[in-house]
């Protein structure tokens, strides 16, 4: 009989087999690694994206700081402007006293008249002033006279004058205050 010695052929393919085993596992390793590395270098994009997301957000940050900064800034700056003209519109309503009589007089004072003095004492006013024709003089009387804060006007001097070789009418009124006027008198004790 014939004898077959079959243990070469089974050691060689143990070997065979074992050869085979290291290289999958070393090709599944090398596979491994490398998806392992693709995905290290997809997550450091990402962080190194947001990172850079972060910074630029954070550089919009201070430029919308800077912003409301100066915001901010203009709301101060709109409040004081509205106390301001809140005072302003306060005293324009409060107004009285000889700032409003001089601007009533400057509205009612027609073209071709100038006033030359203004003065006031009490409740007694006297004004004087400059004008081409008496009409003018005479119109001014009227206005004064129809205004809430004169009474009693009355002519005290109107003369011709020649100013820069032009012939004018100089001329003085009085009047008084409608407030003072129109309190009633005390009585005086004898």
């Amino acid at each position: 009989m014939i004898k077959i010695n079959l243990l070469p052929v089974r050691a060689a393919k143990k070997k065979e087999t074992a050869v085979q085993q290291i290289t999958i596992f070393c090709f599944s390793l090398i596979v491994v690694l490398v998806v392992v590395g693709a995905l290290y270098t997809v997550k450091l994009a990402q962080i190194s994206s947001a990172k850079n997301d972060i910074s630029a957000a954070n550089i919009k940050i201070n430029e919308l700081k800077v912003r409301i900064g100066k915001l901010e800034e203009l709301k101060t700056l709109k409040e004081q402007v509205k106390k301001k003209l809140d005072v302003l519109a306060q005293l324009r309503k409060n107004k009285t006293g000889p700032a409003q009589r001089l601007a009533t007089i400057s509205d009612v004072t027609p073209e071709q008249l100038w006033l030359t003095a203004y003065t006031e004492s009490g409740d007694s006013i006297k004004i004087s002033g400059i004008a081409f024709t008496e009409d003018l003089i005479a119109q001014f009387m009227r206005s004064i006279q129809a205004s809430n804060d004169f009474t009693g006007v009355e002519l005290i001097v109107s003369e011709q004058k020649e100013m820069a070789g032009s012939k004018v009418k100089s001329f003085e009124l009085s009047c008084r205050l409608k407030s003072s006027a129109s309190l009633p008198a005390t009585p005086v004790a004898n």
